[in-house]
């Protein structure tokens, strides 16, 4: 009973090893290929390995003066490469730890495999180091031993400690025995992907806000030389034409985003007309041409819209051969009416896709409802109001405390490519003035403390969006 507590103590601390190790693969500042001061400090381990290119941006000068020879940057390159593959097969161990006791065994071995491919890896680090380390100009390259190094390393030791030990400790399994793994298990193995990619690119970007604190330009490095606490923030609240251009901004956004509220009942009303048709040709030709828009690109739509309202497009050309205009006119370069525009882009563009979950929750409608109200006396319209309506609200709600939570998230693909030089005061919102800021003028700890505002902003509606609903509908999404 002692040793199995014990196994079981030691699996979890395992499976936190593992964890770690997987998570660090991502993490620049520990590293353990940034083996000199001269290369990019905002590369991870994973993006060495993927990535020749990167690994070797900016060492053009040091190649072609001979501090650094291309053969050390390949080995790594391989070397880190190694090191990865070396971590995917110990995180195949973390899986395999979920099954039965076969499974775990076999895992053990995974480990014990990726711990040796680990070690190779950090073999071909270290000795790339030494190679830097004798270069010709160590003022200009400055070699530095990766702090790195020593966190893979201890942590790949306790990982073989952990998997050698386990292997004594536990007892074999009988060779009938199958490789099992409890339902609960395989389906949080499946979803495990997906929650992996949400943390990469939901999660881990946060880590970004540091930048806010910093009086931070691209390419340099963040360090106690330059912390600033909240200057940037009190920045942006006290001077009088960075608030003036945020407040301007924030107006676009909640305005574009209020019409889009106003009008998120269409998809709904769309999808259930749709649903009425009989003609099922007729219906999924419907569904598919107003589905596709949804996959092209914004330049796409752009050069659409550019083939149809601009000087040369259709209408003027149509409208100067039939003799009512003298000369053709640019509907896109106007700033009038440029809400109303874009909302009708977006609508065209997204109205299919965004019905098709009011689609799928028709389709789920109790028919025998519909039967009820049948032999009531009800007729088409009466059917759709009071039996398809009411059915599809709770995905309406839903969905519009969604959307009150992304009221400042109005994408940015599709205002860059509408801007031009007359509605530009118009048509910038948020996510274009923060690409603007960061992108364009290099502002990036300002950049930030709007991104951050308007992260902070979504959360709090959405927390105060559920309340309500809680206590209005006695339903909430969280």
């Amino acid at each position: 009973m002692k040793s199995g507590r014990a196994a079981n103590i030691l699996i979890f601390i395992l499976r936190i090893a593992i964890l770690f190790l997987v998570v660090i693969m991502f993490v620049p500042a520990v590293n353990p290929a940034n083996i000199c001061e001269y290369m990019n400090k905002n590369l991870s381990l994973f993006t060495s390995a993927y990535s020749y290119s990167q690994l070797t941006e900016g060492l053009g000068r040091a190649f072609n003066k001979g501090w650094i020879f291309v053969s050390t940057m390949k080995l790594l390159n391989a070397s880190s490469i190694i090191t990865v593959i070396g971590a995917v097969i110990i995180g195949a161990c973390g899986c395999m730890s979920l099954g039965n006791l076969k499974f775990k065994r076999l895992g053990y071995k995974f480990a014990v495999a990726g711990c040796l491919i680990i070690a190779a890896g950090l073999t071909g680090i270290h000795q790339a180091y030494i190679q830097v380390s004798g270069t010709t100009n160590p003022e200009k390259i400055k070699p530095s031993f990766p702090n790195g190094f020593y966190f893979f390393f201890i942590c790949v030791a306790l990982i073989l400690m952990l998997a050698v030990l386990l292997q004594i400790i536990q007892p074999k399994a009988e060779k009938q025995m199958k490789y099992e793994m409890e339902t609960k298990y395989r389906l949080f193995l499946m979803i495990l992907p997906f929650l992996a990619l949400s943390f990469v690119f939901t999660y881990l970007p946060l880590w970004g806000w540091r930048y806010a604190f910093f009086d931070y330009k691209v390419g340099d490095t963040l360090g106690r030389e330059n912390f600033v606490a909240f200057k940037w923030f009190t920045f942006l609240f006290k001077n009088e034409a960075t608030v003036r251009d945020f407040f301007r901004v924030l107006r676009n956004t909640l305005i574009m985003s209020g019409i889009g509220l106003l009008m998120s009942w269409l998809p709904m009303a769309f999808a259930i007309f749709l649903s009425e048709i009989r003609n099922t040709k007729i219906k999924r030709f419907v569904q598919t041409f107003t589905t596709v828009p949804n996959f092209l690109s914004w330049v796409l739509v752009y050069a659409v819209a550019l083939a149809i309202f601009s000087t040369d497009g259709f209408i003027s050309s149509l409208m100067i051969n039939l003799g009512i205009w003298d000369s053709g006119r640019n509907y896109l370069m106007s700033d009038s009416l440029t809400y109303l525009k874009m909302w009708l882009w977006g609508t065209w563009k997204s109205l299919g896709w965004n019905s098709i979950i009011y689609i799928a929750g028709i389709s789920g409608i109790d028919q025998q409802l519909y039967e009820a109200a049948t032999v009531d006396g009800a007729g088409r319209f009466q059917k759709m109001w009071h039996v398809t309506v009411p059915g599809l609200m709770s995905t309406y709600f839903v969905l519009l405390l969604l959307s009150i939570a992304n009221i400042l998230s109005n994408g940015m693909d599709q205002y860059l490519v509408f801007e031009n030089a007359n509605n530009t005061k118009s048509i910038t919102v948020l996510d274009l003035y923060v690409y603007k800021l960061g992108i364009d003028k290099g502002l990036i700890p300002i950049s930030t403390v709007v991104g951050m505002f308007k992260s902070l902003v979504s959360v709090t509606l959405l927390l105060t969006a559920n309340k309500l609903s809680k206590l209005i509908r006695g339903e909430s999404i969280i």
